[in-house]
């Protein structure tokens, strides 16, 4: 088919089919990510992996890394591909029951068994193909002709009265595998240019990957620090706080005991002074006279 060969590049190494999902080992392979996950998972418990393409060797399972650029190069490939060449094309004239088709003609726009096949008209004009589904996808739209050429200036496959007396008359005219060969080489430059990009971008994404990781780490032991130097803050200004407190508690009980002590001092002097009030008051001469004056000198230069 005339895609083969690029198909063959877009096939995934392990499943050998377009790839879904390709994802890229260190080593720059690609692989289908359920594919490569399989082989990795067959790998484990042994001495390491490896990749099954180069057979680079990883002491750990290795990333896997998206590779965007190849699966939409993947995905554009497929839905370039005409309809007609899935399976399921059945012969035309086996009409009592379905029997796949081996090649499809597109002058009769039918499709043949073996059996058919065998009888078909050999004549140059009845083009065999590839059996499909749809042949008039083959034939010029408006001369319902086989298209046989390309025209580099409109981009267009044309047939060929569109060549002699269609509107493109006078333009540059090549055949259509020649075309594809050129379009095909175009694919695999974009093709490369695209995986080199992502190689380039993978790059980077590591590089800042390592830088966050070393930012990270730095966040981490500066936070650390911040973190022990609030502890300790924290730790000294408990301290603080309870010798203030217990300063305060300290003076709260001074004045308490200074307070009791004079508290008892007044009810002293007031015991005396109602006594010497009484003795002031007494009229017998003798009492008074007999009562001690030491006891009040005593009792006053105590409390001077």
């Amino acid at each position: 088919m005339a895609s083969a060969d690029l198909s063959e590049e877009l096939e995934c190494p392990v499943c050998l089919t377009i790839y879904t999902d390709p994802v890229s080992l260190r080593c720059g392979h690609n692989f289908c990510r359920v594919c490569i996950d399989r082989v990795l998972d067959s790998q484990e418990g042994s001495a390491g992996y490896s990749c099954p393409e180069c057979r680079e060797n990883y002491k750990e399972r290795p990333g896997l890394h998206r590779n965007i650029a190849l699966r939409n190069i993947a995905g554009r490939f497929l839905t370039t591909q005409p309809d007609e060449e899935v399976a399921g094309v059945h012969c035309t004239y086996c009409v009592d029951s379905p029997v796949p088709a081996v090649m499809s003609c597109l002058l009769c726009d039918a499709s043949m068994c073996d059996k058919h096949l065998r009888v078909h008209n050999k004549a140059p004009e009845h083009v065999l193909c590839a059996p499909i589904s749809s042949p008039e996808t083959r034939k010029c739209s408006v001369h319902k002709e086989i298209l046989k050429y390309y025209c580099t200036e409109d981009a267009a496959c044309v047939c060929v009265s569109c060549y002699v007396i269609g509107g493109h008359v006078g333009h540059k005219m090549i055949s259509l595998d020649e075309a594809s060969e050129e379009k095909k080489k175009k694919l695999r430059n974009d093709l490369q240019t695209l995986m080199a990009e992502t190689e380039e971008a993978e790059k980077r994404v590591q590089s800042l990957e390592e830088l966050r990781r070393k930012a990270q780490e730095k966040a981490d032991g500066e936070a650390e620090s911040v973190t022990a130097l609030f502890s300790d803050l924290r730790r000294r200004l408990e301290e603080l706080e309870r010798r203030v407190l217990s300063n305060i508690t300290w003076q709260a009980q001074c004045y308490d005991d200074i307070i009791r002590r004079l508290e008892i001092k007044k009810e002293e002097l007031s015991r005396k002074m109602c006594h010497i009030e009484e003795l002031c008051h007494m009229t017998d001469p003798l009492t008074v006279l007999q009562e001690s004056d030491t006891v009040y000198s005593c009792f006053i230069l105590q409390h001077k």
